[in-house]
């Protein structure tokens, strides 16, 4: 029997997953080919990154550049307005897009 997934990933371009269930410190999130395991606590509806995303690359959800990662940022750490800026509020820079 299958366990049911911890995240969505979106799109296969995403290079971070959705919580669907509230992850701890070294919770395993498998999504095939991805397999990376919580570096903190992350909660439902938030992002954990699914492979390394350096600063200055976009951050892709439903295929889309949704932000810039604003520091280097490792598999299974959590992504949110702490290491990434917008790429879709106005006056904001989309580099990389």
């Amino acid at each position: 029997m299958s366990t049911p997934p911890r995240a969505l990933r979106l799109d296969p371009q995403d290079n971070v997953a959705v919580v669907i269930e509230a992850l701890a410190p070294g919770d395993e999130v498998v999504l095939e080919p991805a397999r990376v395991v919580a570096r903190e606590a992350i909660g439902f509806g938030h992002k954990i990154a699914l492979a390394p995303i350096p600063a200055g690359t976009p951050v892709r959800k439903y295929g889309e550049v949704i932000g810039i990662a604003t520091a280097d940022i490792a598999a299974g750490a959590h992504v949110h307005v702490h290491n990434v800026v917008s790429a879709r509020l106005p006056g904001v820079q989309a580099a990389g897009r």
